[in-house]
């Protein structure tokens, strides 16, 4: 029996096509599949997060004094260095005190005299008392020589008030320091006729340790935080708020400072409620008149769950990403919210929860649903592209 020839051709397509499938099979059991990749991923965990604020403030000094002559004269010398330090009652200035001395022999001699007319009349006084006594003199001369002797230890008195007022204006002719502190420049010099009504101060002394840095909140903001508080939202800090300072070339002010308070007033025009922080300074690195960034703690987030910067990532939409491993070691893809930023890590507000695995480093070769093999993420160790890098120049210098 003849077999028709278009039913042998299919049939023999048929086995030869099998015959590749069975051989492609084999080929694909005999090839090795790719072991999980690793990576490293961080733990989460809920946390009590710091509200660390950052407001925009200005250096001021602690104290300032401008230097005023008490009395009117003559400068004649200029005795302290400009921009130095002064202590306080240090002479900064003298007035010619030629005037000033004259005025205080002339009192004392006032003085002098004065008590020579109170001791007549007090000698004047006992005689009459003794004259009254035998009935010689008349109630009228006695009442006389004592109206006498209080007008002489009046005038006494005054004499007395003068001499020290007079004393009093020649120590004022040696210009002292109100406060201790760093002088400013001399805005007069020798020979300059000063006057007490001189609306024209000799200069100015500023207290620069501790100094005070001013900065402004929106009343809206310290609203907020009040009403998270008392909802329970939020932990109080530390009964004292601790203030640090970043200064206007990015960098850090190595000492901590202590809020002082804060307005009680709300500024009509912008708003903004003003508080002042104390800060030491040694060494005079921060001057009156700086701009400076305040950092402000107001309160501690509770519970709240924070991951590393690296770990999060974006898409074409802007939307925060990171990648996430579930519980049988497979890689998942989560959407979250972040909030404010801590040092080197991402507060997450939405989108990820306590005990949760987060890929750190090793995300480039995984996609979602694929296996991996966790570590726990060492911050303190170097990325593999730098161990490679170090090795490759290691094997480069022992050639």
């Amino acid at each position: 029996m003849r077999m028709n020839r278009p039913i042998l051709a299919a049939s023999l397509a048929t086995v030869i096509f099998l015959a590749g499938c069975q051989k492609n099979e084999e080929q694909q059991a005999a090839t090795p599949a790719f072991p999980p990749a690793p990576v490293a991923v961080y733990t989460t965990r809920t946390e009590p997060l710091p509200i660390t604020n950052e407001l925009p403030g200005r250096i001021t000094a602690t104290r300032i004094a401008e230097v005023r002559p008490r009395v009117s004269g003559i400068v004649v010398e200029r005795v302290f260095e400009q921009g130095s330090r002064v202590k306080e009652g240090d002479v900064l200035y003298r007035i010619d005190p030629a005037p000033f001395q004259v005025k205080v022999d002339s009192a004392e001699a006032t003085l002098k005299r004065a008590i020579a007319v109170r001791d007549q009349a007090r000698q004047t006084l006992d005689r009459q008392s003794r004259l009254k006594e035998a009935q010689v003199t008349a109630v009228q001369q006695y009442d006389d020589a004592v109206a006498v002797l209080a007008q002489a230890e009046a005038d006494v008195g005054i004499a007395e008030a003068g001499l020290a007022e007079a004393k009093l204006n020649l120590q004022y002719a040696n210009v002292t320091a109100p406060i201790s502190g760093r002088i400013g420049r001399a805005l007069i010099t020798e020979g300059a006729l000063v006057n007490t009504n001189d609306t024209q101060y000799l200069a100015t002394i500023q207290q620069l340790d501790p100094i005070y840095a001013d900065f402004t909140q929106s009343a809206t903001d310290l609203i907020r935080l009040r009403k998270a508080l008392q909802d329970g939202q939020l932990m109080s800090a530390r009964d004292e708020a601790e203030v640090r300072l970043i200064l206007d070339d990015g960098t850090s002010y190595p000492l901590k400072g202590r809020l002082l308070f804060s307005e009680a007033a709300v500024d009509t025009t912008t708003g903004q409620v003003t508080l002042r922080g104390e800060f030491p300074n040694p060494n005079n690195d921060l001057l009156p008149g700086m701009y400076v960034r305040v950092l402000i703690q107001q309160g501690l987030q509770k519970d709240a769950i924070t991951v590393p910067q690296q770990a999060v990532q974006r898409n074409n939409a802007g939307q925060s990403q990171v990648y996430v491993v579930t519980a049988d070691n497979k890689v998942e893809f989560r959407n979250v919210t972040l909030g404010r930023t801590v040092d080197n890590r991402w507060q997450v507000t939405s989108g990820l929860t306590s005990g949760e695995k987060v890929i750190v480093e090793g995300f480039q070769k995984v996609a979602p649903g694929a296996a991996v093999v966790p570590t726990a993420w060492d911050p303190n160790a170097k990325p593999a592209t730098e161990q490679a890098a170090a090795g490759g120049k290691a094997a480069t210098q022992v050639k």
